[in-house]
């Protein structure tokens, strides 16, 4: 397959500059996030029917979702950001972002010979899919000396692909969707946005503001040159809305309740797939990590809140207990740890962070990680000449475990890109278990 050749890259900053300056704290929340990898989601789409002509600016459809990016960051400000640093006289340094419009980076780029088809028919993501996102294998911290924001439109043969790349110190997975569902109402026109973004953090009363850390915790550079992670691929897995509610049905019956989710449902018979097909040792302990959001917990953080709310929950389970209790415990066990995820517990969380600063370091070889979730809103983006046909990831905080929840292209669906080692997907290609709940 060709490789992608990139035409242009440029920077792209707030079209009415006096949207920008200023400075937002940084919260907990975020800061967690710095040795994190920046988010990459992306759209691919079919050409439009009837191309814009080109005129001197080039190619007009380039020209459009630029000038669109443009307008979109008048109401997203940060993104046209820096981070930044203040050095303490203590030997602590504090985070926050600088809204300087230094500006978004803005990459043009083709993958010559390259079809729709070539994307989203073979058994496993091609590898080039990864080359159509830009700021690749950055870190959070990074954004000091690069754009939080990098958006690459990568011409298809017969499609477009466009690929949106953020830094998760400043935006969650809610965000990012946030932000691509705003820059595709006004590229395709809209001039009252539904959603207008609110940035201003959430601080317990009494938090020092800046938060300081030590500089010995923040050193996030040498504790990353050690890890050389294994090598994996990538699937995606499609589950209709009837399999979806059978596996919700099977685990509520399992357990004698009603509570159990289709989410909850749904991973528990991942995570038992998973296990099965690594054939781990059946003392052995196994995890699965989840993310709950603070937005619908903390009467502080309204809906359309613009940055980080998110706290993990983690389940443990030995191997041979996952195998042998059905479906139904292991989303009973993921119901009561999200149950037990209260205003209270978020807020007390936030509180006792800056006095023991801990880091999200996502490589643990015994534990599955879900990101992502099927009610954000992926195939509603239409920037003027269609929805998506597909929805991709980049390459960043790619691992063996690593589990992206995507909304289907059908009403109630849910997709799966699963990242995981290339046995394991092998095997689990093998289990007829596993592979009747599947739909082609």
């Amino acid at each position: 397959m060709a490789d992608v050749r990139v035409i242009s890259n440029s920077t792209v900053k707030t079209a009415n500059h006096r949207a920008s300056g200023g400075r937002i704290e940084l919260n907990p929340w975020d800061l967690r996030a710095l040795p994190l990898g920046y988010t990459q989601m992306g759209l691919l789409f079919s050409k439009p029917k009837e191309p814009m002509r080109e005129n001197e600016t080039g190619n007009t459809l380039i020209h459009h979702l630029k000038t669109s990016l443009s307008h979109t960051l008048d109401h997203f400000p940060l993104l046209a950001g820096r981070l930044a640093t203040t050095q303490h006289e203590d030997d602590t340094v504090s985070f926050f972002v600088d809204c300087n419009n230094s500006g978004a980076l803005f990459g043009h780029a083709a993958a010559d010979g390259v079809t729709i088809s070539d994307v989203i028919k073979p058994v496993y993501v091609p590898p080039i899919v990864h080359s159509f996102f830009a700021l690749n294998g950055l870190r959070g911290y990074e954004g000091i000396a690069n754009p939080l924001l990098g958006i690459q439109i990568t011409d298809l043969a017969d499609g477009i692909f466009i690929g949106c790349t953020i830094n998760h110190v400043v935006a969650d997975g809610t965000s990012l969707w946030h932000f691509f569902n705003t820059w595709s109402e006004i590229s395709k026109g809209s001039i009252q946005l539904s959603k207008p973004p609110v940035f201003q953090r959430w601080f317990p009363d009494g938090m020092d503001i800046p938060i300081r850390i030590p500089q010995s915790c923040v050193n996030f550079k040498q504790s990353n040159e050690d890890f050389i992670p294994p090598p994996v691929q990538d699937r995606v897995f499609h589950f209709s809305k009837e399999t979806v509610a059978k596996l919700k049905a099977k685990a509520n019956a399992q357990i004698g309740t009603d509570k159990i989710s289709s989410l909850q449902a749904l991973l528990s018979h991942i995570w038992r797939c998973v296990i099965r097909n690594r054939r781990v040792d059946p003392n052995q302990e196994t995890s699965y990590r989840l993310v709950v959001g603070g937005r619908q917990r903390l009467q502080e953080l309204p809906d359309n809140f613009f940055g980080n709310s998110l706290m993990p929950v983690i389940v443990t389970m030995k191997a041979k207990e996952l195998m042998e209790q059905g479906i139904g415990n292991p989303a009973w066990q993921m119901n009561r740890k999200i149950a037990a995820m209260t205003e209270e517990t978020f807020k007390n969380t936030l509180e006792s962070w800056p006095a023991s600063p801990s880091f999200t370091i996502l490589n643990n070889r015994n534990t599955l990680f879900t990101a992502g979730s099927p009610r954000f809103i992926m195939y509603g983006n239409d920037f003027g000449w269609g929805k998506p046909i597909a929805i991709r990831g980049g390459s960043s905080s790619k691992f063996d475990g690593m589990l992206r929840l995507l909304s289907g292209a059908k009403e109630g669906s849910i997709d799966l890109e699963a990242c995981l080692s290339p046995q394991t997907l092998e095997a689990m290609a093998n289990d007829q278990e596993f592979m009747d709940t599947i739909t082609v």
